[in-house]
Parts: C-alpha cells; sequence; structure tokens
C-alpha cells in the first residue's frame, strides 16, 4: 500500500509517521500490510493543496492508493481575520484532494472537527446530528467536508476534537509551560468536549484505510471535560504547583465563538471498525508520561 500524508509535519501526519514506521501505536499494533506501507510525507513547502493543478499532477504522478489530509488551518481566532486563507486551506484544499483521488481512484481521509457543530446541546453528538457551525473555522471545515462528500467517492472524514501530540503547539503543552511560569491561570470552565490523543487517532484511521467502511465518523477520547478541568489534570500529572482557576468565555475575551458543548460520541467507530480509543485521562497520563521521559 502506498500512503500520502499531507501537511506530514503538524501532530497527526507526526504520529502517523511514526506509528506506520515502529508497526504499533500505544493501544496496539498495526497489520502488516501498514507496517509495510509506502509513505510519501509532504508539506506545505512540498504540497499546495491550494493548488488544483499541482494537487492533480503530484497525485497523478504518485499514484498513492490513500490520501490522509492532515493539512488545516486549526487557528480559529486566526480564521476569522483571514477569512480566505482558511477557505483556502479548509474547503478548497480538501476538494482539490477528492478531484484528484477520484482521478486516480485512491481512497481518501479528510480530518475534520468538533467545531462544525453549533455547541448548543446538551448530549454527546452523534455522526447524524446536525451541523450548524458559528465560527469561520467551523464552517470552512464543514464545506471541506461537503467538497469531500461530492467529488469523492472513496472517502472518510473523521472529526476529532481537542488534539494534542508531540510535536508542534497545543494544549497540554501550552499549560505545561505557563504552569512552570505561573502561580495560577485562568482556563474556561463553560466548553464542554473530548481531549483526544493523537496517538490513538492515528491508530484509528490506520486501521478505517484497510476497510471500505466509508462514511463520517466520530474519533474522540472517552469521557468529557473541560478546558478547566484538561489544565487542573494536566497539571496535576505533572506535578506542578500551579494553581488553575476557573473563568467564563466571556471572561476570556476570545475573538471567535466556541461551541459551548462539543463532546462527540464515536458511534460510527463502534458499529464499523470498533472503537478502541482510550479514557481522555488514560490517554493523557500515558502521554505526559512519554514527554517526560
Amino acid at each position: 500500500m502506498k500512503i500520502l500524508i499531507t501537511g506530514c509535519k503538524g501532530q497527526l501526519g507526526n504520529e502517523l509517521q511514526n506509528i506506520i514506521k515502529i508497526g504499533a501505536a500505544d493501544i496496539g499494533q498495526v497489520s502488516k500490510n501498514i507496517k509495510e506501507s509506502e509513505v510519501i510525507a509532504l508539506d506545505v513547502d512540498e504540497l499546495d493543496i491550494t493548488n488544483l493543478v499541482e494537487v492533480k499532477k503530484m497525485l497523478t504522478s504518485l499514484k498513492p492508493d490513500v490520501i490522509i489530509n492532515c493539512a488545516a488551518a486549526t487557528n480559529v481566532d486566526g480564521c476569522e481575520n483571514n477569512e480566505d486563507f482558511a477557505f483556502m486551506v479548509n474547503s478548497i484544499g480538501p476538494r482539490n484532494l477528492a478531484i484528484a483521488c477520484e482521478v486516480i481512484n485512491a481512497k481518501l481521509v479528510q480530518v475534520s472537527t468538533d467545531y462544525v457543530f453549533s455547541g448548543k446541546v446538551d448530549k454527546t453528538l452523534t455522526e447524524y446530528n446536525l451541523t450548524s457551525p458559528y465560527s469561520v473555522y467551523g464552517k470552512t471545515k464543514l464545506l471541506g467536508e461537503n467538497y469531500v462528500r461530492e467529488f469523492s467517492s472513496k472517502y472518510f472524514i473523521v472529526r476529532t476534537a481537542w488534539l494534542y501530540g508531540c510535536v508542534g503547539h497545543n494544549f497540554v503543552y501550552t499549560i505545561r509551560k505557563l504552569g512552570k511560569e505561573k502561580k495560577y491561570i485562568n482556563v474556561v470552565n463553560d466548553q464542554i468536549g473530548n481531549p483526544t490523543n493523537a496517538n490513538d487517532l492515528a491508530y484509528h484511521i490506520l486501521k478505517l484505510i484497510e476497510t471500505e467502511e466509508y462514511g463520517v465518523y466520530h474519533c474522540t477520547g472517552k469521557g468529557e471535560c473541560t478546558w478547566y478541568e484538561f489544565a487542573k489534570m494536566v497539571i496535576n500529572l505533572s506535578g506542578l504547583k500551579c494553581e488553575i482557576k476557573p473563568c467564563t468565555s466571556e471572561e476570556y475575551k476570545a475573538f471567535a465563538n466556541r461551541p459551548k458543548y462539543s463532546a462527540l460520541d464515536n458511534m460510527m467507530l463502534r458499529n464499523t471498525i470498533g472503537d478502541e480509543m482510550r479514557n481522555w485521562i488514560d490517554a493523557l497520563k500515558s502521554f505526559i508520561d512519554k514527554i517526560d521521559m
């Protein structure tokens, strides 16, 4: 199998490459077929997914069996300030990949987000719940999903949330850094979601691509919490003394709207390939143990 990974230098792209290389994730081994795959790892300097001509030329030349699109504009406030950039990366990029995948008969994995939902609910969201994003980030990611549905016949749309991994910037690294520098940190306590270890997500994506179980998936850590509870757990597991103080979204004054409740239910995983995602606390402890080694 030949696997092309876009956005290869990000959190998820890094985990995918590592798992394939060693043949195992934290929660289990991958198949021999995946371990022996040829991996083509590309980032924006090697493939601009917003350029349809370039995408078609590259994919037609390389002829991968699967494309896993990890490239995205994920800075939520930044997307509000630069709608065109968010649109090009989060919407047009997936469209271009879908068009090219159809030409070469390749499978496409499009990684999406809980931000496609409004957040105005009080129960976990399944794949059949109606989407209604508020932020530019959420709207452009949803349009990217829709383009993939429209132009590709062999797709996996995988929505995740509150992702953290070994490389790049994420909430866990930010809280640990601030926890070493400050006596206290104010963290939002009125937004609820699912912290997700990128290693767990990557493992499930690699299981999916060996199947023809096409469709929309939720893939997040099990259990839910607020950002405040997430931060407290990061501090406690890291052995830091910093105090975490709760605040409201209004007090935090973020530029873009965030969903107040966007906890996802991995219903499609449960009923197809199986849901092996860890409880968010167990996965976080494993991650912190790993980076502290």
